[in-house]
């Protein structure tokens, strides 16, 4: 029986080929990260030929960057983005002081972690309709006491924060169902579609967010949405029709934005 040849460990600059072969734009700042993450030459190797085949990377590493934090990210599920750390700074600036945290479409629940981390002490409450996703959001909050649930929005929240909601995230599908076949392979072939599909014009689980956010929030509390450049006007009035007080917010080195909208303080739910 032949005798199987030894491994041989991969080289730094063996992985930087091998992933800039594969198209990888950064591949040095890839290959640090895989290198670093890695337990055995031997996983390092296989991280390398799934990332070579184009799984995302944060899916491969099994985690991502965020906010300071991070986010363990599991296979099927939604990697946070990092301009979405601007919504997360939005949220911070307006409402520091939130003691009621809920965050939709949590998808990994990186939101909710990072609010979590900053809001010492706050309940936190994610949701989302995948049960992976919520598998995963709940390892992420678990560290800070955070609490995730499954359901389709509202419908999974416990009812006693109706009315208590001092800060609501809610980074939704925004991309039109026309559009999804456009995206990178690592987000169309990789992701699920519930967590990108917005509808035919991108707006639709917006528009159900903003319906019922009154009945949740607290009088004077805030929720936060990522937008498109394109479709920011249109989420900003989406907000301002649910009986919102809206605005936009943008970080143009990001390519971010942010519709915010408040519940006015003399609104009843």
């Amino acid at each position: 029986m032949p005798v199987p040849a030894p491994f041989t460990p991969l080289t730094p600059s063996a992985v930087v080929s091998a992933l800039r072969a594969a198209g990888c734009v950064f591949a040095e700042d890839e290959a640090e990260l895989i290198l670093a993450t890695a337990r055995t030459p031997e996983e390092a190797a296989r991280m390398v030929d799934r990332r070579a085949a184009g799984l995302p990377l944060e899916q491969v590493l099994g985690w991502a960057g965020f906010h300071g934090l991070r986010i363990a990210v599991e296979p099927g599920v939604f990697v946070p983005r990092r301009r979405t750390e601007f919504l997360a700074e939005q949220a911070l600036a307006a409402a520091p002081d939130a003691t009621v945290v809920v965050d939709l479409c949590c998808g990994s629940g990186a939101l909710g972690a990072a609010l979590a981390h900053a809001l010492d002490g706050a309940e936190v409450h994610a949701a989302d309709i995948d049960p992976a996703a919520v598998r995963c959001a709940r390892r992420n909050l678990a560290p800070f006491g955070g609490r995730a649930h499954q359901g389709d929005l509202y419908d999974a929240l416990p009812a006693g924060l109706r009315g208590r909601v001092g800060l609501l995230t809610a980074n939704v599908p925004y991309v039109p169902t026309a559009e999804v076949a456009l995206l990178p392979a690592e987000a169309r072939d990789h992701e699920p579609p519930a967590a990108l599909d917005g509808g035919a014009d991108g707006l639709d689980v917006l528009r159900r967010v903003a319906a019922g956010a009154s009945e949740w929030l607290a009088p004077g509390g805030c929720l936060l949405t990522e937008t498109s450049e394109r479709q920011a006007p249109a989420a900003v009035r989406v907000l301002t029709d649910a009986g919102l007080t809206a605005r936009l917010a943008v970080d143009e080195d990001r390519h971010a934005h942010v519709a915010i909208g408040i519940r006015p303080p003399e609104t009843a739910p």
